[in-house]
């Protein structure tokens, strides 16, 4: 297939990029590592008078730890996150996540922002980053904002940056001690997007209880899923099975998933239980509680 007609811009800086979006509004698209907008440019699901190209932008590309906070810039790219030995020493959701996204060719281009900021549930970013209580950073004509990622996404493909704001940066805090997280996901093939996923971090007090829980789901419903009600069940308890089990079973009632050809909507509930559990126990043992 061929993408209907547009205007090529290719951004030398994060100002320029702003200042093009700026002037074609609605018109305009940012364009990143391109793995997600290319095929739907090309199969005729949307298109844009003009592509914005921020891919060349270097100072959206970094990793750094600063104040109780790592900070990513949008333009990483997810082969440099996953080779990155700090996300691999604090956030095991994300180390657990990297190499299932898609395939290395792929991961060679596509950059965390773009996955973040595409506002496809079915991308693993979006769950992971409100369960590590990440906070997002658009930068727009008027400066920068922070968006926290729970508060992010609207609807299918609908986010909270306006037309002329581009997501600048991605800030994680450090988890406190006794933290642990963990990404959990079923796809059918190399390459495929999740049957269901499910992101958990949690935080153990001195007596070994969960102090702090985050639930997130991916692919289960028109936007990543925050699973509030399987928190709150967490909070001030021992991480016994009876516990765990309950929440598992909290999380896979806050889905609303679709049937589809990687499975019927009980499937997906199920699988989203099943992978809950999964996460839960794999975050607890990182954290020290099992």
């Amino acid at each position: 297939m061929i993408p209907a007609q547009f205007d090529y811009h290719r951004a030398g800086t994060l100002d320029e990029a702003i200042g093009l979006l700026t002037r074609y509004g609605t018109e305009a698209k940012v364009l990143s590592g391109g793995m997600s907008l290319l095929p739907m440019l090309k199969l005729r699901l949307g298109s844009f008078g003009h592509l914005v190209d921020i891919s060349r932008i270097a100072e959206l590309e970094y990793i750094k730890e600063e104040k109780g906070v790592v900070r990513i810039g949008a333009g990483t790219r997810q082969a440099t996150l996953e080779r990155s030995a700090l996300i691999k020493s604090k956030f095991g959701a994300l180390a657990d996540a990297l190499p299932l996204i898609a395939d290395p060719l792929v991961r060679n281009r596509g950059t965390i922002g773009g996955n973040i900021a595409n506002g496809d549930p079915s991308n693993d970013h979006p769950a992971i980053a409100i369960a590590l209580g990440t906070e997002l950073v658009a930068r727009g004509p008027k400066g920068e904002r922070t968006i926290p990622a729970n508060r992010f996404y609207k609807d299918l493909f609908v986010t909270d940056l306006k037309v002329d704001e581009i997501l600048a940066e991605i800030r994680i805090p450090l988890p406190p001690p006794r933290s642990g997280s963990a990404y959990r996901k079923l796809k059918r093939k190399t390459g495929d997007y999740a049957v269901a996923a499910v992101a958990v971090q949690v935080t153990l007090n001195a007596n070994g209880a969960i102090e702090r829980a985050a639930i997130a789901l991916t692919n289960v419903g028109p936007i990543a899923i925050e699973a509030v009600e399987a928190q709150k069940s967490l909070v001030g308890k021992k991480p016994d099975e009876k516990t765990l089990t309950d929440a598992a079973r909290l999380a896979a009632k806050a889905a609303s998933p679709s049937a589809d050809r990687r499975g019927s909507v009980e499937y997906k509930q199920e699988m989203t239980r099943v992978l809950a559990l999964r996460a839960l126990k794999a975050a607890l043992e990182r954290a020290g509680g099992k």
